[in-house]
């Protein structure tokens, strides 16, 4: 029989869960924790103002004081919106993996044209990122969309070191979309580097890879911080996405990660029928412990199969060059996870001290530190 949190939506079958005496889930206790750590309301904003005072100092001589990622999607829209609010000078920056809907590149010039920022965009060639998705696909692994995070992020950090910026704005909010568990998405370069070695039929030339040096150079010598100024206001993504679409011409592209069509394939079909894993179930749990959803409200909208578009499955075994009966085998190869491939997980529970700083010095975000840096209960 299913048990499941007496608070969220979460049930036993996410990965890690425990429940105390009361049946509300360890994950209910993690957003609490942070949600003393990061408050809202005036004394929040209170924050994010001395933070933006900090940036425009240390910004002083320089084109742009701040580096803010975008997809088109609702959260890096509203946070571009934002740091121009808070009187910054932000670059904007986007990863173009090749797969962003046609949406999600109107927003993003619709949004930067309104608000008058600069674009910093990395395209990787297609060919080599198509094969980079394929090695994950033949793989076995859950972690087919990590490349496009581990992308993101060094593109960021890339773009931070050529202008000498020391900030960058990332637009996560775990009162909006939790924070994923770990045997849900694992991600690192090494990982990403060996199983495009194992699989691949490329070799990694484009494609932005963060390995640890990488990593150690961006976040303790350059001492680039990364800040989630989301965290730190009452967020309410109804009504950013109403502000964004009423002042900047924004555009609402279906569903949460529906900007990039094979995150929406990974998202809404991937993950459900290889792995029965919904993914709503992060966000919809979210905004149950913020109070922005009544937990029967999130039971109701869970209780309705996730729905994907079938045109987008058949445009991803095109364009990735699979046959019906080869994606098939694929959806059906035997289950592996991160565990069974090289990775930094050691490195990072070694170097947990290190990471500790960084966290208390905004270099790494609090989820890094609390995923990646201690060990996996599931570790053989």
């Amino acid at each position: 029989m299913t048990r499941y949190c007496s608070r969220c939506l979460y049930d036993d079958t996410v990965p890690h869960i425990t429940f105390d005496e009361n049946g509300v889930c360890n994950y209910c206790h993690t957003h609490d924790r942070l949600d003393q750590e990061y408050p809202t309301g005036e004394a929040g904003w209170q924050i994010l103002e001395n933070l933006a005072e900090k940036i425009k100092r240390d910004g002083r001589g320089k084109k742009y004081d701040v580096i803010v990622g975008v997809s088109g999607g609702c959260d890096s829209s509203y946070l571009l919106y934002l740091a121009v609010k808070l009187g910054l000078r932000p670059l904007a920056v986007h990863f173009d993996n090749t797969w962003d809907s046609t949406i999600a590149v109107e927003n993003i010039h619709d949004v930067l044209k309104k608000l008058d920022v600069d674009l910093f965009t990395y395209v990787v060639d297609n060919e080599e990122y198509d094969d980079i998705y394929r090695s994950f696909l033949k793989a076995g692994v859950p972690d087919v969309e990590s490349p496009t995070d581990i992308g993101l992020a060094a593109v960021l950090y890339m773009a931070a070191e050529k202008y000498g910026i020391k900030y960058i704005f990332e637009g996560h909010s775990f009162r909006t979309e939790g924070i994923s568990p770990l045997g849900w998405i694992y991600m690192d370069g090494k990982y990403i580097q060996t199983i495009q070695k194992q699989f691949g039929t490329m070799p990694l030339k484009t494609y932005p890879n963060m390995l640890l040096w990488d990593m150690l150079r961006w976040m303790a010598l350059r001492g680039i911080q990364k800040i989630r100024p989301l965290y730190y206001i009452n967020y309410i993504k109804s009504e950013a996405m109403s502000l964004l679409t009423r002042e900047l011409g924004w555009e609402w592209y279906g569903g949460h990660h529906l900007e990039n069509r094979f995150t929406a394939f990974w998202h809404t079909y991937f993950m459900p029928v290889r792995y029965n894993v919904d993914q709503r179930l992060l966000g919809y749990s979210a905004l149950v412990r913020s109070g922005q959803m009544t937990r029967a409200q999130g039971m109701e909208l869970m209780s309705t199969p996730p729905q994907y578009d079938p045109e987008l499955v058949e445009m991803v075994k095109k364009r990735l060059g699979f046959s019906d009966e080869e994606f098939d085998q694929l959806m059906n190869l035997p289950k592996k996870t991160y565990r069974d491939f090289k990775t930094y997980k050691t490195t990072f529970e070694k170097l947990r001290w290190l990471f500790y700083i960084l966290y208390r010095l905004n270099r790494v975000p609090k989820s890094f530190y609390m995923k990646y840096c201690f060990p996996d209960p599931l570790e053989k």
